[in-house]
């Protein structure tokens, strides 16, 4: 799930301590796992944990940033300018949900608990909804878009809001897939793209 990177020891202490962060909550979910649990997933000390974060809720926020960040890969890599604007758009929505759709545990723990951290985990999730948000306009402003409007930054974050909030409510579903959610972010994407000027 998360790019592997051996450019010098405390950056594979990193990566492995949010690896490890990402099976334990896997398994356990973020209330039930400890720091602990995380180290052993690592296969590092408790002291190297500290090294990198001072708490278990630190950990998480960098795991969300880092899992976050891998989504956002797979949805700037399914843009192929060589499809319509419509086959784009559909192939983009299937991997960025498909991506999301990995780990269930995971998921919920970067969508329900981030937010349970309070104003630390909010800033972290307006982080990403930012650039993703950029990256929509940034989309939006190709000529093949197929955008008649003019997307603004404030629409572009209600498109990234409304559809990770189809997400939490397919995860408080229990839905195991997120395969169903492809068509209506789809639509919502061409509603705002196609309005009228």
């Amino acid at each position: 799930m998360l790019a592997r990177v051996s450019e010098s020891e405390p950056l594979e202490h990193r990566r492995r301590l949010l690896e490890g962060m990402a099976r334990a909550v896997a398994e356990k979910g973020y209330a039930d796992t400890t720091i602990a649990d995380i180290v052993r997933e690592a296969s590092v000390s408790r002291r190297t944990f500290y090294e990198h974060y001072a708490t278990k809720s630190d950990c998480l926020i960098a795991l969300y940033d880092a899992a976050s960040h891998e989504a956002l890969k797979v949805l700037q890599t399914a843009i192929d300018p060589a499809h319509s604007w419509q086959g784009q758009l559909e192939g983009a929505m299937r991997a960025y949900l498909g991506c999301l759709s990995l780990s269930p545990v995971l998921l919920r723990t970067l969508f329900i608990d981030i937010i349970a951290l309070g104003a630390p985990g909010l800033a972290a999730r307006r982080r990403v909804h930012e650039e993703i948000a950029a990256f929509i306009l940034q989309v939006a402003e190709r000529p093949s878009s197929g955008a008649h409007a003019e997307f603004t930054p404030a629409l572009a974050m209600a498109v990234v809001g409304g559809i990770h909030e189809l997400v939490l409510q397919a995860i408080e579903c229990n839905h195991a897939t997120l395969d169903d959610l492809v068509g209506p972010s789809c639509e919502l994407v061409r509603a705002v793209a196609q309005r009228p000027r």
